[in-house]
């Protein structure tokens, strides 16, 4: 079946689903293939708890008109959401970036939504599936498409653009994660700056943290026909600064030429989240958002998903960021622990995966880092770590004994940061903390 009819029976059952635990009455079950499953096998399955059709991609599955039969189930899905894409006349706000990008693209959804019916990305459905499955989910009610883009290998982010063809779009930033699929930071800023290409290429607009040198290159390397810049600095379109970590942040901004200054107390930690909330700013005001209705939206955001994320617990303030962790994002995790106002504090970080041939020297580094700086406790967990076990913290192999030892001796009244890479199951502290 071509793209142009299956996008017919798409309008007439627009609920698109690649899980069969998820299926609705009269959804569409697109058959995918990963390393270790068929979807082709769950078609018949699909079909009687609900699903209207069944796409799949292998004939001897086929036992009716509710199976639509295509050469390729993942690349068909690819097609007809770019399909889809295509007949939406609105702007479509590409996210990227090594750190923050989920963040950013909720605090844009935060601000964007005051004024406009908004879509974003839903959890981290940002990769090759997620995208594809992002763009069917927006129906002609919507007015602003926000989707964000991960990536783990050169060329994804441009192939991501392909289907979603962004029509605005930022980079959070860019730093040292993934570099085992990346190859070296010169890759991972080649990827981001595939979503820069793009606009280039398509006479977008771009939102530039110009005060990043990275980012800054990247841009001028490209003639981007609209830049609307955010920073710290007085040169940038939106202008912010850091009031108070304490340790929720305090943000001011204002804008070129304006001497009005408003300020923002947030729900979010992470000095490192300041940059984040300027980029939901400026592409407010570029929407023309009213400043009243931007600071709202940023004043009721709250994380639930572990990235900033401030839990009180009977016995301490923690920071709960244990998402993902990579070098770059664990040292701006610990520059925010130095200057939260604090009496106590403890830091427990937990293996960062994924560095490749870089991940001893990026471990001691964090090693190094911790041992320079003011903390009560200074606890490192798993294998990487604890390769540059020394005198001036602990160091645990794994998280179960890290949770051992906490429980014999406990941290009482601090500010503890809870920082490390996802496979950590770091969530198993909280409870002793």
């Amino acid at each position: 079946m071509d793209i142009q009819s299956l996008y017919q029976i798409y309008k007439q059952y627009p609920n698109i689903t690649t899980d069969t635990r998820k299926i609705e009455k009269d959804s569409i079950f697109f058959a995918l293939k990963g390393a270790n499953f068929n979807g082709n096998t769950f078609a018949e399955q699909a079909l009687q708890i609900g699903a209207k059709y069944v796409v799949i991609d292998e004939e001897i599955y086929k036992k009716s008109e509710q199976y639509i039969l295509v050469d390729d189930v993942l690349k068909t899905l690819q097609d007809l959401a770019n399909y889809h894409r295509r007949q939406l006349n609105i702007p479509v706000i590409g996210v990227t970036g090594t750190n923050g990008k989920t963040t950013t693209k909720e605090l844009l959804y935060s601000v964007v939504s005051q004024k406009y019916k908004t879509y974003a990305t839903k959890g981290n459905l940002n990769n090759h599936i997620g995208v594809p499955l992002t763009l069917l989910a927006i129906d002609g009610s919507i007015e602003i498409a926000i989707i964000e883009m991960g990536a783990n290998h050169l060329g994804e982010i441009a192939f991501l653009c392909e289907i979603a063809e962004p029509t605005h779009g930022l980079i959070s930033n860019v730093g040292k994660a993934h570099l085992e699929g990346f190859g070296s930071f010169e890759g991972v800023k080649k990827t981001k700056g595939e979503l820069y290409d793009w606009l280039q290429e398509h006479q977008g607009t771009l939102f530039l943290q110009a005060d990043n040198p990275h980012l800054r290159e990247m841009a001028a390397a490209r003639q981007i026909a609209e830049i609307v810049t955010y920073g710290f600095s007085e040169t940038n379109d939106v202008i912010g600064k850091l009031l108070k970590a304490t340790p929720l942040l305090q943000i001011s901004w204002k804008t070129k030429g304006d001497p009005q200054t408003y300020i923002i107390d947030t729900q979010l930690t992470g000095s490192y989240n300041t940059e984040n909330f300027l980029a939901a700013i400026a592409v407010g005001l570029h929407f023309d958002i009213l400043p009243k209705e931007i600071n709202l939206g940023i004043e009721s955001y709250t994380p639930t998903n572990n990235r900033s994320q401030i839990m009180k617990t009977t016995h301490n303030t923690v920071i709960c960021d244990y998402y993902n962790a990579n070098a770059t994002s664990m040292a701006a995790a610990l520059d925010n622990v130095r200057i939260i106002e604090a009496n106590k504090k403890a830091v427990i970080l937990g293996d960062m995966f994924e560095l490749g041939a870089e991940s001893f020297e990026e471990h001691r580094k964090i090693v190094d880092n911790v041992g320079s700086m003011f903390a009560d406790r200074k606890i490192f967990v798993g294998k990487a770590f604890f390769e540059h076990k020394n005198d001036g913290a602990e160091f645990f192999e794994t998280t179960l004994e890290a949770k051992a030892a906490l429980k014999e001796r406990p941290i009482i009244g601090a500010t503890v940061l809870l920082k490390a890479s996802r496979g950590m199951a770091f969530e198993n502290l909280i409870d002793i903390l």
